[in-house]
C-alpha cells in the first residue's frame, strides 16, 4: 500500500497551506509595524491619528452575512461565480470547504454533494428558496443546474441563519441555496438581454440566453433557456499497477434542454410575490465502470422534470407572512440492454409527483424579539413499470416554533422541528407512520467592541427518512426502517479586517470545528444470495473536522487588483460502531485533508483566474486496507478574460483550460475523470 505517496512531485500539499497562510495573514503584522514606526506622532497627533484609522474602518470594512451567521455559511455570488472554471453548480460547489463531491465522470455523469461526511441525502437543495424533492432517492443532480441564470450559491451547514423561513428549511443536516439571477435596471431600461455561446472540448455545444423585461414599475419577467449538446468521448489512463493504458470513454453522451420562465413583483401595500416555471429534459449515457476490461457501455436514460412554484411575502406592523406552493412532475426512464427480463431488455420507468404548501408566520415581540411559526405540508407519490411495485404515497406534515433574540452584540436562535409521515402504498407492506421532534440551538457572540470578530455555535438534531427506494424497490426486499439520526455540534469564529493606504484592503478568516453522529445509518446488505440484497439500519458514524476559509483583496495600482482565497478541510469520519468489523476505520470516500486555493488578477479590461484542487488520501470500501487504497489528487484550472463595452454592449471573451497538468485521477475509483480539456465561451450582454 503506498501509503508514503502524499506528495507532489516531492513537495507535500501541506506546505502550500502553510505558504498561503503564512503569505495571506503574515502580511498584516509587517504592515502594522511599518505603519507605527514611520512616522513619530505627537501624543495629541496619535489620539488623532488612532480616531481617524477607526472611522476608515468602519467605514470601509461591510460586515456581510458570512460573518453575522449564527452557523458556518460560505457564498459564491456574481463576479466570484464569474471567475470559476464551472460549467454547472457541481463545478462550483467543490470548491467550498468541508465538501465531497461525488463525480461519476464526463459531462453527463451523475454529481452529488455530501457535506461534512454525513451522506448525499442529509444535504436539502433549494431553488429560490423551495427545496428541489427527490422522493425516490434523495438525491439531486447538481450537473443538471446551470450557472447562466444562477446569481448566487449559498452552503450553510446546520441550517440557514433566518429564523423567518419554511419549516423545510429547518428540516435537513445542511443546505444549499441557489438564487436565480433577479431582474435589474438602469434608468430608461425595460429590457436587458444576455447571451452566451460556449464550445470545446467533448464535442460542447452550449448557447444560452436570459432576457428581462420590465411590465410596468413594478412587475418584471425573466426567460432563460439554455440547450447543451456533447458527445463526451475523452481519453483515459487505466492502470492496475503491472499494466498502463490508454482509453477512450465513449459513453458520456449529453443533450439537454432547459426553459425558465419567471414573474416576479411589488403591490401598493409593499408585498412581494413570485411565479416560477422550470422545465427540463435531456437523454444521456451513463458512464460505467472500468472493470474486467469492460470500457464501453450502453446504459441509457432520459429526464424529464418540471415544476411551478409561487410565493408571497406581506408584512403587516410586527406581523409577516410568506406562503409558498408548488407543483413538480419527474419521470426517469433508465434502459440498460445487457440485462435481459421476462418482459425483455431492462427497461426502467419512474414517475414522481410533488405538492407543496408552506406558511410561515412571524411576530415582532420588540426590538430584540422575534417569534416564528412555519407549517408545511408535502404530498409525494410514485409509480413505476417494475415487478410488484409498491406504488407508495407520502403524507408529510412539518410544524416549526423558532424563536430568537437579537441584542447589539448576541444573537440567540433556537426552534423544535415536528415531523409527521404517513406512508400508503397498493401493493406490499407500508412502512411505519413516523413522528419525530428535533430541537436546534445557534449563538452568535461578539465580544469585543469591534464588529469584525464573532464567535458562533450551533447544537443540531435531525434525522431524514428512508426514500421510497430504501423502502420499496423491487430488488430489495421489504424491511422496516428507521430513519438516520444525525446529531451536530460546531464552534467556531469569523473575523474581518479593512486596511486603508495599503496594498492588502482588506482581509477575512473564518474557521470552525465540528463533531456530528450519525446513528441508525441505512446501508444494503447481501441477503440470502448476491442477486437479492436487503435495506437495513447498521451503521454508526462519527466525524470529527476542522474547517478553514480565508479571502485577501489587493489593490497594487489603480489598475490591477488581486484577490486570493484559500480553503483547507481536515475530516476524520470513522466506523463507530463496535459490532462492525471495519470499527474505527475511515468510512469510504472521505479524505483527511482537502484543500482549495482560488487566486484571480484584473487588469484593465484583462482578468485572469486560478483555481487550484487538492484531494487527499482515500479509501472506496469501509476497510482501510491496500486493495481498497485510493491515491491523492489535484488539479490546476486557468481562465483568462477579455471585457470590452461596444456602443453600451458588454462583450466578454473567456479562454478556459481545466486540468493544465493533465493529472489523471479518479474522484470514484474505476469512474476515470476526463485529463486536460478546453473550453472558449462568447457573452454578450445588454
Amino acid at each position: 500500500m503506498r501509503r508514503n505517496n502524499f506528495t507532489i512531485k516531492g513537495i507535500n500539499p501541506c506546505f502550500f497551506t502553510f505558504l498561503a497562510i503564512s503569505w495571506l495573514g503574515g502580511i498584516m503584522p509587517l504592515n502594522l509595524l511599518a505603519q507605527r514606526d514611520s512616522v513619530k506622532l505627537s501624543r495629541k497627533d496619535s489620539l488623532e491619528k488612532v480616531n481617524q484609522l477607526k472611522e476608515v474602518q468602519i467605514r470601509t470594512v461591510k460586515i456581510t452575512r458570512r460573518q453575522t451567521s449564527s452557523t458556518p455559511l460560505q457564498i459564491l455570488s456574481g463576479a466570484d461565480l464569474e471567475k470559476l472554471n464551472s460549467l454547472s453548480v457541481a463545478d462550483a460547489v467543490r470548491f467550498f470547504s468541508g465538501v465531497q463531491l461525488k463525480d461519476y465522470g464526463g459531462i453527463g455523469g451523475l454529481k452529488t454533494i455530501n457535506v461534512r461526511s454525513i451522506g448525499t441525502n442529509h444535504t436539502a437543495v433549494f431553488y429560490d428558496g423551495v427545496q428541489l424533492g427527490n422522493a425516490q432517492n434523495g438525491q439531486v443532480d447538481l450537473g443538471k443546474f446551470s450557472l447562466d441564470n444562477i446569481e448566487e450559491i449559498e452552503l450553510y451547514n446546520g441550517q440557514k441563519s433566518n429564523i423567518f423561513q419554511s419549516a423545510k428549511s429547518f428540516a435537513s443536516a445542511s443546505s444549499l441555496y441557489l438564487k436565480a439571477r433577479t431582474p435589474s435596471f438602469e434608468d430608461g431600461r425595460n429590457n436587458r438581454i444576455k447571451g452566451v455561446f460556449r464550445t470545446g472540448s467533448f464535442g460542447l455545444v452550449n448557447p444560452s440566453l436570459l432576457w428581462q423585461t420590465k411590465i410596468t414599475d413594478h412587475t418584471y419577467s425573466t426567460v432563460s433557456a439554455e440547450f447543451k449538446k456533447a458527445h463526451g468521448r475523452y481519453k483515459f489512463r487505466s492502470t492496475n499497477g503491472a499494466w498502463d493504458t490508454t482509453g477512450v470513454r465513449t459513453d458520456g453522451d449529453v443533450e439537454s434542454m432547459r426553459l425558465e420562465l419567471g414573474l416576479n413583483g411589488v403591490l401598493r401595500d409593499s408585498s412581494k410575490w413570485s411565479v416560477k416555471f422550470y422545465g427540463y429534459k435531456d437523454n444521456q449515457g451513463l458512464p460505467g465502470a472500468i472493470v474486467a476490461n469492460v470500457w464501453h457501455f450502453s446504459q441509457r436514460q432520459w429526464d424529464r422534470n418540471f415544476f411551478v412554484q409561487s410565493a408571497y411575502e406581506k408584512n403587516i406592523g410586527k406581523y409577516s407572512l410568506m406562503a409558498t406552493v408548488k407543483y413538480s412532475n419527474d419521470y426517469l426512464r433508465y434502459l440498460d440492454p445487457n440485462i435481459v427480463t421476462t418482459d425483455g431488455l431492462l427497461n426502467n420507468k419512474y414517475h414522481q409527483q410533488e405538492f407543496y404548501l408552506s406558511l410561515a408566520n412571524k411576530l415582532k415581540i420588540n426590538k430584540f424579539w422575534d417569534l416564528v411559526w412555519s407549517t408545511d405540508y408535502v404530498l409525494n407519490d410514485m409509480n413505476a413499470n417494475l415487478y410488484r411495485f409498491a406504488y407508495p404515497t407520502r403524507n408529510t406534515f412539518l410544524n416549526a416554533l423558532a424563536t430568537q433574540l437579537h441584542f447589539d452584540r448576541l444573537d440567540i436562535q433556537a426552534n423544535l422541528l415536528s415531523t409527521l409521515t404517513y406512508d400508503k402504498v397498493k401493493s406490499g407492506p407500508a412502512s411505519g407512520n413516523r413522528n419525530e421532534l428535533t430541537p436546534t440551538v445557534m449563538v452568535s457572540w461578539q465580544p469585543f467592541d469591534q464588529k469584525e470578530f464573532r464567535i458562533r455555535s450551533f447544537y443540531k438534531s435531525i434525522f431524514r427518512m428512508p426514500t421510497f427506494n430504501d423502502l420499496y424497490y423491487t430488488f430489495y426486499q421489504f424491511r422496516v426502517l428507521k430513519p438516520e439520526y444525525t446529531k451536530q455540534y460546531d464552534l467556531g469564529f469569523t473575523y474581518i479586517k479593512g486596511y486603508e493606504h495599503q496594498a492588502l484592503t482588506q482581509f477575512s478568516i473564518q474557521a470552525d470545528a465540528y463533531f456530528n453522529k450519525v446513528k441508525d445509518k441505512i446501508v444494503a446488505v447481501p441477503g440470502t444470495s448476491q442477486a437479492m440484497w436487503s435495506m437495513r439500519n447498521l451503521g454508526k458514524v462519527e466525524v470529527k473536522g476542522l474547517d478553514v476559509n480565508m479571502q485577501s483583496s489587493w489593490q497594487l495600482n489603480k489598475d490591477l487588483s488581486l484577490n486570493a482565497g484559500l480553503s483547507y478541510t481536515y475530516q476524520q469520519a470513522r466506523d463507530s460502531d463496535p459490532a462492525s468489523t471495519t470499527y474505527k476505520e475511515q468510512i469510504p470516500y472521505v479524505p483527511l485533508h482537502n484543500i482549495t486555493f482560488l487566486a484571480s488578477a484584473a487588469y484593465k479590461n484583462f482578468a485572469l483566474n486560478y483555481s487550484y484542487l487538492y484531494t487527499g488520501e482515500r479509501y472506496d470500501q469501509s476497510a482501510n486496507i491496500a486493495v481498497n487504497y485510493v491515491q491523492p489528487f489535484y488539479t490546476h484550472d486557468l481562465a483568462i478574460h477579455y471585457n470590452a463595452m461596444i456602443q453600451k454592449r458588454k462583450i466578454k471573451v473567456s479562454a478556459e483550460l481545466n486540468n493544465l497538468l493533465n493529472q489523471p485521477y479518479e474522484v470514484i475509483t474505476n469512474y476515470p475523470m476526463p485529463g486536460r480539456s478546453y473550453r472558449f465561451s462568447l457573452t454578450y450582454d445588454y
